[in-house]
């Protein structure tokens, strides 16, 4: 049975049933059954290489499966937000922090049409929400690796999609700039966006989240944060060594050596 990613009376966004990922020659994970539901958070945590990017690829239709399927209940959006990893961005493009940001609403302009002021006060109104007014007219090449980000996430307001993917958006960002980006994270779940969010390390953000998909040797566990995020599971998907588990979750344990997530 597909996990419930969401209260009882929302609608799912995505459907995965039964699906296995990966390569000819290798598998990331096997027979993995979720639901994305409106207005929920899903973290993908695992270490290097368990497939959380291509995870996501997998979602925005650039990899298939090697085996189930994907269903969207109401068809699949004419539009998917995606902000990508920063590394995968090159800052060299010649263009301005606003042009970026415009880009994220090219279908609703058109190719040839241009900005009329509606699309104006929209760039302007995601600029202000990113906190990066006064960057509209910067070249990329200026920013910092927050102020970067803060554009892309501009870039993903204006997609205005039912379905965010975000490949690990605070890698390179300050405390303030990730709470910052957080509540906007925040807003999007109370328009009921399902957002799927890359991490790489145990953190504050998998506060903001409501379940987590865990990767890692071969398998893919999915559930709660408190059901998942445990010293077993995190050491039988090689995310953390058995020690580590032990150091990190020290005072959950009873005298039983049971796990209190």
């Amino acid at each position: 049975m597909a996990a419930d990613l969401g209260g009882a009376v929302m609608a799912a966004v995505l459907e995965l049933r039964n699906l296995s990922l990966g390569y000819p020659d290798l598998a990331l994970f096997k027979h993995l059954s979720l639901d994305m539901k409106a207005g929920t958070t899903l973290a993908v945590l695992g270490a290097n290489g368990s497939g959380k990017s291509t995870f996501v690829k997998m979602l925005l239709g650039l990899v298939d499966p090697l085996a189930g399927r994907l269903h969207w209940p109401s068809g699949r959006p004419g539009e998917i937000g995606y902000l990508a990893q920063l590394t995968e961005f090159d800052r060299r493009f010649p263009i301005r922090v606003r042009d970026l940001v415009a880009m994220g609403a090219w279908r609703g302009f058109g190719l040839w049409s241009g900005l009329g002021r509606g699309g104006r006060n929209r760039v302007a109104a995601a600029l202000e929400e990113a906190g990066i007014p006064d960057l509209a007219d910067r070249s990329l090449h200026t920013l910092s690796g927050g102020q970067l980000q803060r554009a892309l996430f501009a870039r993903v307001i204006l997609q205005d999609a039912p379905l965010i993917l975000l490949d690990e958006p605070f890698a390179a960002v300050d405390q303030s700039t990730e709470a910052h980006l957080l509540s906007i994270i925040k807003r999007w779940r109370e328009e009921d966006r399902a957002v799927v969010l890359v991490v790489h390390d145990l953190s504050s953000v998998l506060d903001h989240c409501s379940h987590v998909l865990l990767l890692g040797n071969g398998t893919a566990t999915h559930g709660s944060v408190a059901e998942v995020l445990t010293p077993d599971l995190l050491v039988a998907h090689g995310y953390l060594s058995q020690s580590q588990a032990s150091w990190m979750f020290r005072g959950s344990i009873d005298q039983k050596g049971q796990a209190h997530a």
